[in-house]
């Protein structure tokens, strides 16, 4: 398809920013494909999970400064609110977790990419990089919002307005990644950890994202009235009903999604 790669193995979806010698920058096919097939895949039940890396050396290098030279190249707002903020809100609101498996550079909008992922595991080699300012723009696809939230503020400010790169190391030391791996296992170990995630009961972990997105804007008292709420969605579903006569008869809980 393109320049994007699926492949489903064990109820997790790995897909594959597959445009190596741009360094999988972003054209305005490939965000709509992009976007196209985070929607397929939150329909697809047989997917579980999703592992979300580039092809080759970079991760994703963001907007392919080529396209916009070309004649006709949509205004940049108009670039934002049609494509870029469609995918960005796709990935957050997709009932599945989302792991970044970040092989290399994220830079510019690559960088929102992999910030809107769930949780992200990086190469030893990759790094991160607000690089607008470079070219007099101001970070976007989401990057001002979730940067601060997960670096903090003054981590956050210094990166996106210094254009300083933050190396794997130093996005684990802040917590922007859970952890670093070598270049060889990173794809194996992503996909690993989206296996297990998969093998969770499929509801419940979409109502666990659902909360941990709204509680970053909630006060702790709102906070305990949604998990209150949550929980009595989660405790009405099959999938619990399974987990507690797994826990009773010692053995693993084979949940449907139910």
């Amino acid at each position: 398809m393109g320049d994007l790669r699926i492949e489903v193995a064990e109820s997790v979806a790995t897909v594959t920013l597959d445009r190596p010698d741009a360094l999988n920058s972003l054209t305005v096919p490939l965000k709509e494909e992009l976007l196209a097939t985070f929607r397929r895949l939150g329909r697809d039940r047989g997917v579980r999970a999703i592992v979300l890396t580039g092809a080759g050396r970079a991760f994703c290098a963001g907007q392919d400064l080529r396209e916009r030279l070309e004649p006709g190249a949509a205004p940049l707002a108009t670039e934002l609110r049609e494509r870029y903020n469609p995918l960005i809100l796709a990935m957050r609101t997709l009932e599945k977790p989302i792991v970044g498996a970040i092989n290399g550079v994220a830079a510019g909008a690559g960088a929102s990419l992999a910030f809107a992922c769930d949780l992200r595991i990086a190469a030893e080699s990759a790094s991160f990089l607000l690089a607008f300012g470079r070219i007099g723009l101001v970070p976007d696809s989401g990057a001002t919002w979730f940067l601060p939230r997960l670096v903090g503020p003054a981590k956050a400010a210094e990166l996106a307005l210094t254009g300083e790169s933050l190396s794997a190391a130093d996005a684990e030391r802040f917590g922007l990644v859970a952890r670093v791996v070598s270049a060889e296992s990173l794809l194996g170990e992503a996909q690993a950890f989206a296996a297990r995630l998969a093998a969770g009961a499929p509801r419940a972990i979409a109502l666990t994202k659902r909360a941990l997105d709204r509680s970053w804007d909630a006060t702790l008292e709102e906070s305990l009235e949604y998990e209150a709420y949550l929980q009595g969605i989660a405790g009405a579903t099959d999938d619990h009903r399974e987990g507690i006569a797994a826990f009773g008869e010692k053995r693993p809980p084979r949940f449907s999604g139910s």
